[in-house]
Formats: C-alpha cells, structure tokens, sequence
C-alpha cells in the first residue's frame, strides 16, 4: 500500500525523505520488520522505540514514523513521518484501519469490559454467537482465536495492529462477529482507537490496576471509553451491570442500554437462581421474553456473566433458541474455578482470582456451594504492580476462609518475600490460620496435605497461565498441571479435570 493512503486521517506534523512509496507491511517491534516495512517507533511505558529504529533498518524498513525530529545522519531516501506530540499510538491505530482496509466495517464488535467477569463473559457471548452459526474471532486474556488458528495472550488487549489484522483474518474467512475483552490500559493507550462496538458490556468496577491508573476515577473514565467511543462513535448498544454502582454511571451513555442484574429495575434479570457445584438452572427474565438457563458454570458471579452474556445476544439480534444453546454448550472456561479431579475425597479448584475483590468473590462461591465445609485458600500478589492491593488481598482471604497458605504468584522484578510481608499487613489483622511459603509448588503441596475429606482447596491468582514470572523471566508454571502432578504422588487415581 502507498505511504500517502496509510497515513489517511493520521495526525502527523511533516513528511520527510521520499513521500510516495510503496509500504508492505507496519511493524511496531523492530525484531518484525521485513524490507520494505514502515516502522512505528512507539513511546511505551518501560521502553522508547526510538532505540531501536537502527536495527528496523538495518532489518529493511524504509520508513518511520514518530514523534521525534528526523534523526541526523538517516538516509536521504529513507521516509520519516513526525507524528503530532501526544498522537502517535493514535497514529499507528489509524494507519492500521487504512492498511488492513477496514476490515471492522465487515463485523460486529462486541467489546466487554470490567475489573471481574470479562473473560468468562467473552466466553459465553462467543459461544451464543457460535450456537447462532456466526463466524466468530475471539481475543482476551487466555488468547485469541481467529478462523485461522490460535495467538497466545501478551496482553488481554492487543495493540492497535494486531487488532486490525485479526479482524481482517475474520472478514476473510467470512466470519460475522469479534468478542473481545477491552483492558483498561488497551483503553486508555488508544489501542482501540477506531473501532466502533456494536455492543459494549460493563460487568463490575473494583480496585485494580491503579499502579497505572493512579486513581480509581481515572480507571473507571478508561473503561467508559468503551461507550462514549473511541474515534468512531458511541457504542450501538450498551449491556450494563445495573447493580454495580459505576454501571448506572454508563446508562444512556450507549445509543441504547440493556440493564441486567438481580436487583429489581434491572431489564434483564435472573428468577430464582439455584447454586450447585454441577451448574446453574434458572429463568431469565428479558425484553424479548424468557430465556432458560442450564449452564455448567458454577456461582452466583457467573449468573450476572451469564446475563451480560444474554444481554450482548439480545443486542446482536441472537434468537432465544440460539442464546440458550449456547450457553448450554459452554463447558468450562480455562482457569475459571477449573475443577481439579484425581479421585481424591477433596475439592480442588484453580481460578484466576488475584485482587481482593476477585478473591471475595470466589471464596464466597466456595461457601455458597458447600456452606459447611473447610475452605483452604492459596494465593500470592503480583510483583511490579499497585501495592496498596495487597493487604486488601489478604484481609479478604483470611476473613473468609479457614486456612490460608500464602506463596508466591508472579513477583516479576520484586522480592517475594517483601510482596508477601505487604499482604501479611491484612492477612494478620483476622486472626485465621496462615502457612508462607515463598516456592509456589511447595505451597501447593502443603495446602493439599492440610485438606481433609469434604474439604476445598482452592489455588487462586494464575488461572490459566502457563508461566512463573521472576526476576530472571518466566518459568513454566502451570497450577493445574501441579495440583495434578501433586495429587498422583499422593496415591490417587488418574487425573482429569
């Protein structure tokens, strides 16, 4: 594509060096320029792009684009865009659209955003909209999923171009629909800056992420980008947690709203919900009438998931018949109270619960499913991120559970032990039992001997992942594979989840 027809729209100060040629492709990583690429030298929050624009060229690039002045010394040939101060990550969003053609303008957007729930919910609306024989992608913290196979997760939100590439893979192979997790850090760094959302899902505000937010009104404003829109108008139609109070603060924000929750005012609500460790049954009540529900997710934070879930398919124009298949056909979610099963006479769940109110949430679905058994909570604080967390953390597990075993999750840069004195802060102030052991499997190890029969061991904080962030990098890591591993060497029977 012409340098001239990428930069459409794109804020930029002067065009240095040739104006008109031919680009192949974009590149915001030095080490994925190939020759003839234009390179994004992008300013980010630990490291300057513009460090490495030598080796984009001595890798092929033949143009740049940043906010600086055009380098003393550049080749006279070589293309350098200066981009307008403040605009660059807009920038590279926009010249994204214009290279991949606008690939959105074919799909439906679904953007679902929130401290809790965003995965599970991105989960169930991609399963209604499969259940409906739409062709799907399918981007959050897990992964993504395009018709053309599976990306590993670096953030929950891709940046701007890899967005706009996964998009046109789903246009290309005729897909319909892209259900997606929209982060607070991907909202407020314009990684999805002109996208427009068909529909946009808030499912709860809590403390998070305010080592980068540094105020809890500033991640709220982040996440009602959402709705307001992000270069391309407000969100068509907006699915909001009516019971949270942050999400009464985004109605009508949407060209229209869909409130859900279990309150009354809510449009979409549940009728007399039952909790069961085999799933969830209820009816719920909708604008379009009642949707039955049968699910195999567990708790009460998935009936509010689950609503969202509704709420999204109503807005796409789902049938009920299509919404109810597909959250019926919705097995599990990957490292979402994933039930661990070796035959032993004790429940053992692995979530991904790593704030406090993540925590609160999933010890209290423990309590709800099994009101008189013993709950052993395992958890541990990321390192690198918002400090005034970790007591909070350790407060809302020792308050709720009958034993703590307090370890080590992703310390990254920090010392664990200094991370776990930091959670101790809280933890000591309920008087519950607590065990600290900074080794991760040692502690899977010693709250799995601590459980009795009937008792529920619950490993909380990585979920999913695959990986131990230290100092030195990461480490495969993978609770579940360990809880297994653990659970064989005791004696029992052959693992499954």
């Amino acid at each position: 594509m012409n340098l001239k027809d990428i930069f459409v729209g794109v804020e930029y100060a002067t065009v240095t060096g040739v104006a008109d040629r031919e680009i192949s492709a974009i590149a915001y990583d030095s080490r994925k320029v190939t020759p003839g690429s234009l390179f994004f030298a992008l300013q980010g929050e630990k490291d300057d792009g513009n460090k490495y624009i030598s080796d984009a060229l001595r890798r092929g690039a033949v143009a740049i684009a940043s906010e600086h002045d055009r380098e003393v010394g550049r080749p006279k040939d070589l293309s350098w865009i200066e981009i307008l101060p403040g605009a660059e990550r807009r920038a590279l969003a926009t010249a994204s659209v214009n290279f991949y053609g606008h690939p959105a303008k074919g799909l439906q957007l679904v953007g679902i955003t929130g401290t809790n729930g965003k995965t599970t919910t991105t989960y169930l609306v991609d399963s209604i909209l499969r259940a409906s024989g739409a062709g799907t992608g399918l981007i959050g913290t897990i992964g993504a999923r395009t018709p053309r196979g599976q990306r590993e997760a670096i953030n929950t939100t891709p940046e701007s171009l890899d967005l706009q590439q996964m998009f046109a893979e789903v246009c290309e192979e005729n897909g319909k629909a892209v259900v997606m997790e929209t982060s607070s850090h991907a909202l407020a760094m314009d990684r999805l800056w002109g996208c427009h959302f068909a529909v946009a899902v808030f499912t709860n505000l809590t403390r998070d992420h305010l080592d980068f937010h540094h105020t809890f009104e500033e991640y709220f404003a982040a996440k009602r980008r959402l709705f307001e829109g992000t270069g391309a108008g407000p969100a068509d139609t907006g699915v909001i947690n009516s019971d949270d109070p942050y999400g009464k603060q985004l109605d009508g924000i949407a060209r229209r709203t869909f409130t859900y929750g279990l309150k009354n005012g809510a449009r979409i609500k549940a009728q007399k919900y039952e909790l069961a460790f085999s799933g969830l049954e209820f009816t719920a009540q909708t604008p379009v009438g009642k949707i039955e529900v049968q699910s195999r997710l567990v708790g009460k934070i998935n009936v509010y998931n689950i609503l969202a879930a509704i709420g999204a398919g109503i807005a796409l124009d789902v049938n009920s018949a299509a919404i109810e298949r597909g959250i019926h056909d919705l097995e599990s979610v990957p490292g979402r109270f994933e039930r661990i099963a070796a035959g032993q006479p004790f429940l053992v769940i692995v979530d991904y619960a790593h704030t406090d109110d993540a925590l609160r949430n999933l010890i209290s679905t423990a309590r709800e499913l099994s009101a008189n058994k013993r709950i052993i909570t395992l958890f541990g604080a990321g390192g690198d991120r918002d400090r005034t967390k970790r007591p909070l953390m350790g407060e809302a597990a020792g308050s709720l559970s009958d034993m703590v075993v307090l370890t080590s999750d992703n310390p990254r840069s920090e010392d664990p032990l200094r991370i776990i004195n930091d959670v101790l802060v809280g933890l000591q102030k309920t008087g519950t039992k607590y065990q600290v052991e900074a080794d991760r499997e040692k502690a899977i190890e010693i709250a799995v001997n601590e459980a009795k029969p009937g008792d529920i061991v619950l490993l909380a904080g990585k979920g999913h992942e695959t990986a131990q962030v230290l100092r030195d990098g990461p480490v495969k890591f993978d609770d579940r594979e360990v809880a297994r591993r653990i659970l064989l060497g005791h004696g029992y029977g052959v693992a499954k989840t």
